[in-house]
C-alpha cells in the first residue's frame, strides 16, 4: 500500500502489525497506534508543536539518573500511575487501599529492630508510628515485612540530599512481631513539591498546576501468601489533600496525627511528652 494520508495511514500501520507473533505485544501495539493517531487527529498539532513534544520526551529521559526518575514523575502527574495501580489492585472487602510507589523507593533500606528511630532528632518534630498487619478476617500476620520511607520536615527525601544513596535516612525495613504489630520512631514529615526543575515541572506550570503533595508516610507491606500492599498514610488536615499533584489521596488512607501528652504511647512505648503519634492498621488480602 502506498499514497498514505490522514484517512488511510492508521489502517496501514495496523496491517503492518499483523505479523507480530506475540499476541499481547500485538494487542498493545494496535491499541497504541489507534489511540495515538486519534489523539493527533483531535488536536491537529503543527510540525513545530510535534517537534516540541519530541524534545519534551527527550529532555525527560535526559533528566533521569540513579536518584531521579523523571518519567515516573510524568506518569504520576498525568494520573497514569494511579490508573495503572487501580487496574491492578481491585481488592474487595476491607483490604488496605493502594496508591503510587513514587520515585523515591529504595530496595537497599536498612533492616532495623522494632522501636528503632529511622531519622535524626534534628530532622524535625518527634513522631512515633504504631501499626498492625492482619488478614481480612482480623487475624494478625506475624513477621510481616514493613518497608517505610518519608520526607523530612522540609519536604526532602534522603536521596535528594547531596549524599544520596550513601546516607539513607528516614527509611527502613521492619518485621511485625508475633501479634502482627510494629512500631518505630521518626519525625513528622511535611508536604512538599515533587522535583519541578525539569520538564515535568515546566509542564505543570504550563497547565496552571501546583507541584505539591500532602504530607504522608510511605508503606510497602508484604507477607508470604498475601498480596503486597504499596500505599501512603496521609496526615489529616494537610492543605493539599484535595489537590495532590499525583492523585494519590484516598479517604481511607488519611490518619489523624495525635499528640501524646504523657510519657507513654497508646501501645505502651516510652516517648517524650509532646511526641506526635501516627497509628494505622494494615489489612492484607490473600493472594489471588
Amino acid at each position: 500500500m502506498r499514497n498514505f494520508n490522514e484517512d488511510n495511514i492508521t489502517q496501514a500501520v495496523l496491517e503492518r502489525l499483523s505479523g507480530c507473533e506475540n499476541e499481547r505485544t500485538r494487542q498493545i501495539s494496535e491499541a497504541l497506534v489507534r489511540h495515538l493517531h486519534a489523539f493527533l487527529k483531535e488536536i491537529e498539532p503543527t510540525e513545530a508543536e510535534w517537534a516540541g513534544a519530541i524534545d519534551f520526551l527527550t529532555r525527560t529521559g535526559q533528566m533521569c539518573s540513579e536518584t531521579r526518575q523523571e518519567f515516573i514523575l510524568l506518569s504520576d502527574t498525568l494520573g497514569v500511575s494511579m490508573l495503572v495501580d487501580a487496574l491492578n489492585h481491585r481488592f474487595t472487602g476491607n483490604a488496605t487501599e493502594t496508591t503510587v510507589l513514587g520515585p523515591f523507593y529504595v530496595e537497599e533500606a536498612r533492616d532495623l529492630p522494632l522501636g528503632a528511630s529511622i531519622s535524626h532528632a534534628s530532622d524535625g518534630p518527634a513522631m512515633i508510628v504504631e501499626g498492625s498487619v492482619s488478614d481480612q478476617h482480623g487475624e494478625p500476620i506475624a513477621g510481616a515485612l514493613i518497608e517505610t520511607w518519608h520526607a523530612d520536615d522540609h519536604g526532602f527525601y534522603d536521596v535528594q540530599r547531596e549524599a544520596g544513596l550513601t546516607a539513607l535516612d528516614m527509611r527502613a525495613r521492619f518485621h511485625a512481631d508475633e501479634n502482627g504489630r510494629f512500631w518505630f520512631r521518626s519525625i513528622v514529615p511535611a508536604f512538599y513539591p515533587i522535583p519541578n526543575d525539569g520538564p515535568v515541572g515546566k509542564m505543570l506550570d504550563a497547565q496552571g498546576r501546583h507541584p505539591y503533595r500532602p504530607a504522608h508516610v510511605h508503606f510497602k507491606v508484604s507477607a508470604p501468601g498475601f498480596e503486597t500492599i504499596v500505599t501512603h498514610v496521609f496526615i489529616e488536615g494537610d492543605r493539599y489533600l484535595d489537590s495532590d499533584v499525583v492523585f494519590g489521596v484516598k479517604d481511607g488512607l488519611i490518619a489523624r496525627l495525635e499528640t501524646i501528652e504523657g510519657s507513654m504511647s497508646p501501645a505502651g512505648h516510652e516517648v517524650t511528652p509532646g511526641t506526635a503519634l501516627l497509628a494505622y492498621p494494615f489489612v492484607l488480602p490473600a493472594k489471588r
